[in-house]
């Protein structure tokens, strides 16, 4: 069906643009995903686009659904200004932004968003605002970007603010000249980025954001210019193939082993120090956003690192962390054929960043929990596509992520994933089924050694009681600290290393040969210290293991195996 044409850029039209932007890239995300080769071997920017523009598309329809009674628009206001809309979407792409592309694409949004809604007193702005733009857009990408390469997004964008620049009229002819004068950069994308041109393939990303301005000459048109022609492309749809549309320094294509994603909350002048500190540590850096919440990717050898720069500049969550995988993640020699999928792969939920570092060293893909933030199962099923693996063993950590999980398991096995969940319900439990985890074994003898470790690990935290409760060691008050052993309470009393010891001697009674504690921020430095010292003087046989768990709720988890 042939779309209505929007004369002007006002809120309409913007939510049309989402909408045809979602569909298009939904249509293209596949061949999109397949020409990835520049610089990490992650096959997945176009479904990084995809969960972009959802984001954006689900910010747009909320702030739509807040001016309408029952489907329609209330009189009494009109309707969502340019400025509601524009920014909703660019807050959307923001929060919802994955890997390179999707984060460049989200400061193409914030750029244009800054622009119109500086224009838009009237509700509108017509092929002048449009123009500035995507001028300004192009321009705010490129700062974002540490080390911009020329043959990536950020060559497409300025030449479709270049084009539009010499466009007149109106803003379909601006939209169109944009878009062409894109399609033309896509195509030169071979001949500026080697990688690309040993490949056989045009960029990624920029290949994405041509999709995109095809929709915007869709949203004025009211038809679409055609699929996005893909010169030189090996589409090879049975793999993925390495992120063309992400920027980077070109140079050493062996590059670092880890994909760090967070959301941050910081001020301006902590986000400087940060891209500072984060530019030392790695590659493909990009920070986006403003206005006290930013979105950060860059790919290290040491996730931790990035985790722990991240917290100095302020609170960072959302965290993922994905692990490229050995020898896979970056082409030794990009006139190697797209990467297939790896064997197996294991997806962990975590509750804190020490435990996601540590996790993802193990060669584990994570997702943050952060307390009161439990995934929703399209995380999970996210998380599960970016583990890039035919087997997939998934580890909730969490018994009230289980049937979460199950979910997720369940969505993924339609697409082809064999998926096996083992339900851990502590990090603890995680930990010892990654500790057993062997690749090389038959599948579901990997997952019996896992289920076992996991099911032989018994699991206790200490916590502080938020409020007045019943509990099954008695009426605890707020502030009062419990220790829970296997999901229950079992000590309540008012100092945590007394609470722990006390929890750690109940544990030990039934035996045990190796104790893991996984510190929270919060918890007195003190205890794992006590802790290690009582299991050395009472429990001469057993091994102790400390880790630090970051932001996780807990004061403490406990682990006995």
């Amino acid at each position: 069906m042939a779309q209505v044409p929007q004369r002007f850029f006002d809120a309409l039209a913007v939510r049309t643009w989402c909408g045809l932007s979602l569909r298009a890239l939904g249509r293209a995300r596949e061949e999109i995903d397949a020409i990835n080769v520049y610089p990490v071997a992650d096959g997945d920017t176009g479904t990084n686009l995809y969960l972009t523009v959802e984001s954006a598309f689900a910010a747009v329809e909320a702030v739509f659904a807040a001016h309408e009674v029952d489907g329609a628009v209330r009189d009494a206001d009109g309707g969502p200004s340019l400025a509601d809309a524009v920014g909703a979407m660019a807050h959307g792409a923001l929060i919802g932004a994955r890997g390179n592309s999707g984060t460049i694409l989200a400061q193409l949004l914030r750029g244009m968003a800054q622009v119109l809604a500086a224009r838009g007193d009237f509700g509108h702005t017509e092929d002048a605002g449009l123009r500035l733009a995507l001028r300004h857009a192009a321009a705010c990408a490129r700062q974002a970007v540490a080390h911009p390469v020329e043959g990536t997004v950020l060559t497409v964008a300025s030449a479709a603010a270049d084009a539009a620049d010499g466009a007149g009229g109106n803003c379909a002819e601006v939209a169109r000249a944009a878009y062409e004068g894109a399609r033309a950069a896509l195509a030169a994308t071979p001949g500026q980025l080697p990688a690309l041109e040993r490949a056989g393939v045009v960029d990624a990303g920029g290949h994405g954001l041509v999709t995109v301005l095809a929709a915007l000459v869709e949203t004025f048109t009211g038809r679409a210019p055609g699929p996005v022609a893909v010169p030189h492309a090996r589409v090879e749809h049975g793999g993925g193939g390495p992120a063309a549309g992400e920027c980077a320094t070109e140079g050493d294509e062996s590059g670092p082993a880890f994909e760090v994603i967070y959301l941050l909350e910081a001020e301006d002048t902590a986000v400087a120090r940060l891209r500072q500190r984060l530019d030392a540590l790695g590659d493909s850096l990009v920070v986006v956003g403003g206005d006290g919440l930013w979105n950060v990717h860059v790919h290290v050898d040491d996730a931790g690192a990035a985790v722990e720069a991240g917290v100095e500049a302020g609170r960072p969550y959302r965290i993922r962390i994905t692990h490229f995988g050995h020898g896979d993640a970056h082409t030794a020699g990009t006139e190697r054929p797209p990467r297939e999928r790896a064997q197996r792969a294991v997806v962990a939920v975590v509750p804190g960043e020490g435990l996601a570092g540590l996790y993802a060293e193990a060669g584990a893909t994570t997702l943050l929990a952060r307390p009161g933030e439990p995934p929703a199962s399209g995380e999970l099923v996210q998380a599960v596509r970016r583990a890039h693996a035919r087997e997939v063993v998934l580890l909730p950590n969490d018994a009230e992520l289980r049937h979460t999980a199950a979910a997720a398991a369940e969505q993924a096995r339609t697409e082809g994933i064999r998926v096996a969940l083992i339900p851990t319900r502590s990090a603890v439990q995680g930990i010892a089924a990654l500790a057993v985890h062997a690749p090389e074994r038959r599948f579901d003898e990997d997952v019996v050694a896992m289920t076992s470790a996991a099911g032989a690990t018994r699991h206790a935290e200490v916590t502080v009681a938020e409020r007045q409760s019943w509990t099954t060691a008695g009426i605890c008050q707020a502030g009062d600290v419990l220790g829970l052993i296997d999901g229950d309470v079992a000590v309540i009393g008012a100092d945590v290393s007394e609470v722990a010891a006390t929890v750690l001697d109940r544990m030990l009674s039934a035996g045990g040969e190796l104790v893991t504690l996984v510190l929270g921020d919060e918890a007195p430095r003190a205890v794992a210290d006590r802790l290690e010292a009582r299991v050395r003087e009472a429990y001469l046989a057993v091994d102790t293991v400390v880790y630090r768990g970051g932001r996780q709720g807990a004061l403490l988890l406990v682990g006995v195996e």
